[in-house]
């Protein structure tokens, strides 16, 4: 199998530099639009596919952002590794605005998305018990380092509804739960690369103390603008690192991300809804 490097960018990341052959193509889902058409081209000699989460000009919010479609998007060009990339807040002060987290466990507090491609119909259950790959994380690190970016491995990504920030009382209990960042996109966009049979990997750039902080008080969006444009460019520099670390030819995940389903789906086959299996044949095509 050839590697096929996924970038989805978070908010203040629309473009991705030095891609040779790069051209936007637009790629028609059964689960609805993508957030917007995917730059796809190679870097280093490996093929990568680029998608602004929020569209260019950030036309989603994070609640309505085409989750769904995003994933199968990308799986349907072929993608074998996803890099996700997010601001977030951060609830830790060693964990300070313009460093970097390569996310190992999610808390998943959304509740107005659609979660999963499967349903009444076709039944599946994965495990996200370890929601992000290891071998992607160690690319991550790899890179992050290597660009001068402060990075910190390891740490838990509560995910918010949104689009508002969190309370005082809110950040203050998501920081006694254990909780090291907040943001509002990584779910359930890990369950559905994980249902994909995608490996996934989350680097979250911080943009501020969310609003536990007694010396930073509320969250201000102009500063976290600011520290964006910061973040921006360090995750373009990160990225382009990383072709080299997994290289074109690509082995099956240690970790079996890309076998995810192999005994996941319950609904016996005689009972599939032909209308259900019909949609999932990128996602799940090949155990179905």
């Amino acid at each position: 199998m050839q590697t096929k490097i996924g970038i989805i960018g978070g908010s203040g990341i629309y473009e991705m530099d030095g891609l040779e052959d790069a051209k936007w193509i637009d790629v028609d889902s059964p689960w609805g639009a993508p957030s917007d058409a995917i730059l796809t081209g190679t870097l280093d000699g490996v093929a990568m596919a680029f998608l602004p989460r929020h569209g260019r000009g950030h036309v989603y919010s994070p609640t309505t952002v085409p989750y769904r479609a995003n994933i199968d998007a990308l799986k349907r060009l072929g993608v074998t590794d996803i890099f996700s990339l997010s601001a977030c807040g951060s609830f830790r002060k060693d964990m300070a605005p313009g460093d970097f987290v390569i996310i190992d466990q999610f808390i998943d507090r959304t509740f107005a998305r659609e979660k999963s491609f499967f349903g009444t119909g076709c039944v599946a259950h994965v495990s996200v018990a370890h929601p992000t790959c290891e071998r992607l994380s160690d690319a991550a690190e790899t890179a992050g380092l290597a660009a001068g970016i402060t990075i910190h491995r390891g740490g838990t990504y509560l995910t918010m509804e949104g689009p508002q920030f969190s309370s005082v009382a809110e950040s203050r209990m998501y920081r006694q739960w254990g909780c090291d960042v907040i943001g509002m996109t990584n779910m359930p966009e890990a369950k559905l690369a994980r249902e994909a049979e995608i490996c996934y990997a989350s680097v979250a750039m911080i943009t501020d103390y969310d609003s536990w902080h007694p010396d930073h008080g509320a969250v201000d969006i102009t500063d976290i603008i600011a520290t964006l444009q910061g973040n921006g460019a360090k995750a373009r520099d990160l990225v382009a690192r990383l072709p080299p670390l997994l290289g074109s030819d690509r082995a099956p995940c240690p970790h079996g991300c890309d076998r995810a389903l192999e005994y996941a789906i319950m609904t016996a086959p005689d009972k599939r809804d032909p209308a259900v299996t019909a949609k999932l044949d990128a996602i799940a095509g090949r155990v179905l």
